[in-house]
């Protein structure tokens, strides 16, 4: 375990209450862009407005999709919705990103996606060539993740009540015997990888939306993970958690896991893999890493006697060649994510309260 083993002094460290100072949310009135940001704003839309409203078991589960027993077979069933703007970024565009959430929101059950739903809503005075560019994204990427369209729709607004195109994916697959991954699995003593750098996605965006030049091209890493997730349960198919770390980024992630599971986590902060590019964007313009949107990542926390098998996995697969042993699962400050710092400190990993980036995806 050499590979993956954290020093043991990292969870040494002070009672993290201490340090948080919650803001009040509760008396907001209206909805505001924090609402869509993955944050604790929308944290606490779910669990305040909607999760009364149809709330039931297993929506309660707050997985990235629900795992449902139909006819006998295991489906995962997800939808999405996007609304990212601009509409094309360096590596990729609002159609790829459709398909590639979706299929990624399934994989994170252990699930083989196969078939979308994708709904179009069209704002009147869009360019039917730029309709056209994101609909055949959107068949490309889906052949390139092995799923199929089988149904959709299409509604129209009047000019000035969108931004071109909005996108809806909904999407299933079957989940394997014998696999049972959601946050709530998650255990003391299990490792926490990620397959890969973290902040791309994000850091793209905002490039071309602000018109930023930072020296050097970012990409989005936006890509389908449901054959990286088949490579690693091909290894063992006894992981705990699965997530991919989209809106709120890496922290927000792991805060869900670790509230949904009741444990802490202890992250090293060396050991995220950051790109230079990154986190030269990151520090110019004072934004945190672990909070920047990526959309073709995912995090896993794994028992500790698979961690360097599964890492190996991870790898030894294109997508998850930048995967990197960041942190651990601890009984202690259960709930909360604390960091240790490059200069031996500790840091709470606090939920943002809305988004850094706004319409990221």
């Amino acid at each position: 375990m050499a590979d993956t083993a954290l020093d043991p002094a990292a969870r040494d460290v002070p009672d993290p209450a201490a340090w948080s100072c919650p803001a009040p949310l509760h008396d907001q009135p209206v909805v505001v862009l924090g609402h869509g940001g993955g944050g604790a704003l929308s944290a606490e839309l779910v669990a305040d407005l909607f999760a009364p409203a149809y709330g039931n078991a297993t929506l309660d589960q707050l997985a990235d999709s629900a795992a449902l027993t139909l006819g006998g077979a295991r489906l995962a069933f997800s939808t999405d919705s996007y609304v990212v703007r601009p509409l094309f970024f360096p590596g990729g565009c609002i159609g790829d990103l459709a398909v590639n959430g979706t299929v990624n929101d399934l994989a994170m059950s252990g699930a083989r996606p196969a078939h979308l739903s994708c709904a179009f809503i069209l704002e009147e005075g869009t360019e039917l060539a730029v309709v056209d560019r994101v609909a055949r994204a959107v068949g490309k990427a889906a052949e390139a993740a092995g799923v199929t369209v089988v149904t959709g729709d299409t509604k129209v607004v009047d000019a000035g009540h969108g931004d071109g195109v909005y996108v809806t994916t909904s999407g299933i697959g079957l989940i394997p015997d014998g696999v049972d991954i959601r946050p709530q699995r998650a255990r003391p003593g299990d490792v926490v990888l990620v397959s890969g750098p973290i902040g791309l996605h994000g850091i793209a965006v905002l490039s071309v939306r602000e018109g930023l030049e930072f020296g050097v091209g970012i990409a989005s890493d936006t890509a389908p993970l449901a054959d990286l997730v088949a490579a690693v349960l091909a290894v063992t198919p006894d992981l705990h958690a699965l997530r991919d770390p989209t809106r709120g980024g890496l922290a927000t992630a792991l805060h869900e896991i670790a509230t949904a599971s009741g444990t802490g986590v202890v992250l090293d902060e060396a050991a995220v893999p950051v790109p230079e590019a990154v986190a030269n964007a990151c520090g110019f313009l004072g934004l945190d890493p672990l909070y920047v949107a990526n959309e073709g990542r995912l995090v896993a926390f794994v028992p500790r006697r698979h961690a360097d098998a599964v890492l190996a996995a991870l790898r030894a697969h294109p997508q998850g060649a930048g995967a990197a042993a960041i942190g651990e699962c601890v009984a202690e400050h259960p709930g909360t994510v604390v960091a240790r710092t490059r200069l031996g400190g500790t840091r709470v990993v606090d939920l943002p309260i809305g988004e850094q980036l706004p319409r990221i995806c």
